[in-house]
Parts: C-alpha cells; sequence; structure tokens
C-alpha cells in the first residue's frame, strides 16, 4: 500500500478510509504521478468491492476513477477556496470524457458517492452557488452515486440503464440503503424490488408502497 504524499492522495485515501475530509488553503495542480498512484490506489479498491459483488466481468475504469477523485477533491476544495478559482470552474470540475457503461459507473462511485454531501455543504451556504448545478449535472449523469439525493431522473430508461444484472441488483440494494422512496416508487423500480422482497418486504421495507396501476 502506497503512503500518501499530496494533498489530493491524502484527501482521497483519508475519505474513502474515514469518510472526512481535509481542506487545504490552496489547490495545487494535480502531477502525473500522483494520478498514476491514484490509479493504483482505484485498481485495488475496486477489486475489493468486486469481490463482494461476485462479477468477474467488470475492471475498473481508471482513467474514469481519477476524473471522479478530482472532481471530488476540486469541488470539496472549492467550498473554502473560491474568490481565486471562480472563473476556473469548467477546468477544476471538467465532464467525463469517456464512454458511460457499468465499470466506468461502478468505477466512479468510488468516490462520487461522497459528492451529495459536498453538495448539501455547498447549498447551505449558498443555495445559487453555480458549482452546485455542475455538480448536480455529473450526478445525474453517473446516478448511482446519487441514489438518496433529490435528482431529475425524468429522462432515465430504466429498463435499458438497468438491463445488467449485477448493476441492477447493486442499484436496488442502495435504494434500500438509503431507503430513497422517490426512486422506490417509480414504477418499473418498485416491481423489481417488490420481486426481490418475496415474502420479506415488510422486513426489508415495511413502509414502501407497492405501486400498481390505480396508485400511481
Amino acid at each position: 500500500m502506497m503512503e500518501p504524499k499530496s494533498p489530493f492522495l491524502d484527501t482521497i485515501f483519508l475519505l474513502r478510509k474515514n469518510e472526512c475530509i481535509t481542506l487545504f488553503s490552496n489547490i495545487p495542480t494535480i502531477s502525473p504521478k500522483e494520478e498514476e498512484e491514484a490509479e493504483m490506489y482505484f485498481e485495488a479498491e475496486f477489486e475489493k468491492e468486486r469481490l463482494e459483488f461476485l462479477s468477474d466481468q467488470l475492471t475498473c475504469n481508471n482513467a474514469t476513477a481519477v476524473w471522479a477523485a478530482k472532481v471530488l477533491y476540486h469541488s470539496a476544495q472549492l467550498y473554502l477556496i473560491r474568490e481565486s478559482n471562480a472563473d476556473n470552474l469548467e477546468n477544476l470540475i471538467p465532464k467525463c470524457k469517456g464512454t458511460r457503461d457499468v465499470s466506468s459507473i461502478l468505477s466512479a462511485d468510488l468516490c462520487l458517492r461522497f459528492l451529495p454531501e459536498v453538495i448539501t455543504v455547498l447549498n447551505s451556504v449558498d443555495p445559487e452557488d453555480p458549482l452546485i448545478k455542475m455538480l448536480e449535472a455529473i450526478l445525474t449523469e453517473f446516478h448511482y452515486s446519487g441514489i438518496g439525493y433529490d435528482l431529475d431522473l425524468s429522462n432515465v430508461h430504466w429498463e435499458d440503464e438497468l438491463r445488467d444484472k449485477t448493476y441492477k441488483k447493486l442499484y436496488l440494494e442502495r435504494i434500500v440503503e438509503k431507503k430513497d422512496y422517490k426512486l422506490a416508487e417509480i414504477p418499473f423500480i418498485n416491481r423489481l424490488l417488490i420481486a426481490e422482497f418475496g415474502m420479506h418486504k415488510e422486513a426489508f421495507w415495511r413502509e414502501l408502497r407497492i405501486i400498481t396501476e390505480e396508485n400511481q
């Protein structure tokens, strides 16, 4: 295991290990060496999580994992350091350039799962902060990481989105974990959840409504 050697790496390691974040007095450039070390770290972390969802078909998308780490790192630092970076938001928070598939979604999630908390903090300071809209747009694209956060997912075609069995299982499990009623009451997802619960719905999620044509 590599030792943290930079604000960027320190931040990501600490966040994933202890779910806390350090804010620095400036935002230094992330070097290629740091990106390489981050790739190694994410490959190892992805492998640990892959063993939990028992799929040998998925591999870590290194580029997407590092992109997500940069987004998380920069957005957290921008909470404190905004004055000199206000005109540089698009460079610090770029859109993902890679292909959106299950591997990239799960690779991005290694860091993007923490993004809703950053947005919540930013919103408490200034609900009109343009950074919030940028981060919400990223979460809308990678909405697996935004489960539990109120996003507009009205354009998602759920039958296609959840076609992959592993991704569907993980998506449903996180909906239950986060008790995301908005997602759980989408008719297609609701049917999947009720089927998964079977006779044990009361144990898994007693309060969840069963959505029928009559009560949609």
